[in-house]
């Protein structure tokens, strides 16, 4: 297992985390390659839970090194406080984070200047996490941002932000809100600075290192494949690449050294914040999917939509980042409905549709075709083979393999670390 990704196939909260926490026993790095702390993992061992937005789903892992790539945006404060609570709970990140020099950095007004752009867009708005990772990016590509490697700099963080504080004052301005006190937020941000030294350093060239050495690595995603700012619903999107195509721009590994691509599903769809949502069911499937799954953002505490599986945009996700297996999320959550279905195609404007539509207002008004698939009311928490399953569930399990082209590895019938069906080389379709 030299490299591999991990990456989710819909709209995000996929249950990533608990299956980068399954991989990282077996490797030696867990590597963060975009994103920000708008992302939120979760992870469940025993009684303990453990919501990481930050720090890699590897850093419950006793031996992982932990590695934010520089293709991530850092906040340092929630990264120190992620660090400082695992720490409170025994678990020390001491020689086991690394942090990319190259990463770059979410500041205070940034933040602001998130709220700042939401509320100018009145109607229009988004529907961000208000984290500040659209303006770190933004600076980062008009080459106006700051990175870990200035942060270690005094003097350097400190010409950056006064070169471009006028910028990002008239912004604020015309929404309303305070200019940005620069003294303050240098204040702030060289204390930071100084807890986060001990973790920078050089980490493409560590990787590349260890990959030579054929030590097995796992890149993890964040976010979702309908939320990439280049395949997802733009413009309801992240500022990042989330799939596996981020990991060489986001790592600095090359593209030939990614040879295993894990996709993450739900058994339906969620989505939360703005944007299209063809599959959404406010109706009584809905209301039992939020309350079985638990369906609230780890991030942001906002309610989930909740809706039948969408695979279309499953199917694109497994095509395009070029998926070699698929672990099927939260079937335990579909026990109990006495119908299930499954999306295979939109309808706009009476045409049958089989991908996503490039605008989001066609994407918007597209009509799911569904077929439709007998449920089963057993609780199936204690299955830990296929084959006790029911006849229903096994059913549903092998047509999404088949729609999708990709054998389901791993299907999680529970939140615990210990709840899953591990398969391996897929389900046999037709047995």
């Amino acid at each position: 297992m030299p490299v591999t990704c991990v990456y989710g196939m819909q709209w995000g909260d996929e249950g990533k985390g608990r299956i980068v926490d399954l991989l990282a026993a077996e490797s030696d790095f867990v590597v963060r390659y975009q994103g920000g702390a708008n992302a939120g993992h979760t992870v469940i061992v025993g009684e303990e839970k453990y919501v990481l937005h930050l720090l890699p789903s590897g850093a419950i892992q006793p031996a992982t090194i932990n590695v934010i790539g520089n293709g991530v945006v850092v906040d340092p404060w929630v990264l120190i406080e992620e660090i400082d609570e695992l720490a409170g709970r025994g678990i020390s990140l001491d020689g086991r984070l690394l942090i990319s020099d190259r990463a770059h950095v979410v500041l205070p007004h940034h933040k602001t200047m998130d709220q700042a752009l939401e509320a100018l867009r009145g109607a229009d708005a988004l529907g961000t996490t208000s984290r500040g990772i659209g303006p770190a990016y933004g600076d980062k590509f008009r080459r106006a941002g700051m990175r870990v490697a200035d942060l270690l700099k005094p003097h350097r963080y400190e010409d950056l932000l006064q070169a471009n504080t006028g910028a990002w004052n008239a912004i604020l301005d015309k929404a309303g809100l305070d200019p940005i006190d620069v003294a303050s937020v240098i204040e702030e941000t060289r204390a930071v600075g100084e807890r986060l030294r001990p973790y920078a350093a050089d980490v493409t060239t560590i990787l590349l290192e260890a990959w030579k050495a054929g030590r097995p690595i796992l890149a993890e995603g964040a976010q979702g494949f309908g939320l990439d700012v280049d395949h997802g619903s733009y413009p309801f999107v992240t500022s990042s690449t989330t799939g596996p195509a981020g990991v060489s721009a986001g790592t600095g590994l090359p593209p030939r050294a990614l040879d295993r691509v894990v996709g993450i599903v739900k058994a339906y769809t969620t989505r939360v914040g703005a944007g299209p949502f063809p599959t959404k069911d406010t109706g009584p499937a809905g209301v039992h999917l939020a309350k079985a799954g638990h369906e609230f953002g780890a991030t942001t505490g906002r309610p989930r939509d909740c809706g039948w599986f969408d695979a279309v945009l499953a199917r694109r996700a497994a095509f395009t980042q070029g998926a070699t297996s698929v672990c099927l999320m939260k079937l335990d959550c579909l026990s109990g409905m006495d119908e299930i279905k499954l999306c295979t195609a939109y309808e706009l404007d009476g045409v049958r549709v089989d991908a996503p539509p490039a605008w989001a207002g066609d994407w918007e008004r597209c009509e799911p075709v569904y077929e439709s698939f007998a449920g089963w009311t057993e609780d199936i928490g204690g299955a830990r083979r296929f084959e006790d399953l029911p006849a229903t569930a096994q059913t549903y399990v092998r047509r999404i393999q088949e729609i999708l082209e990709t054998p389901v590895e791993v299907i999680s019938v529970g939140a615990e670390r210990e709840r899953f069906i591990p398969l391996v080389e897929g389900i046999p379709v037709g047995v």
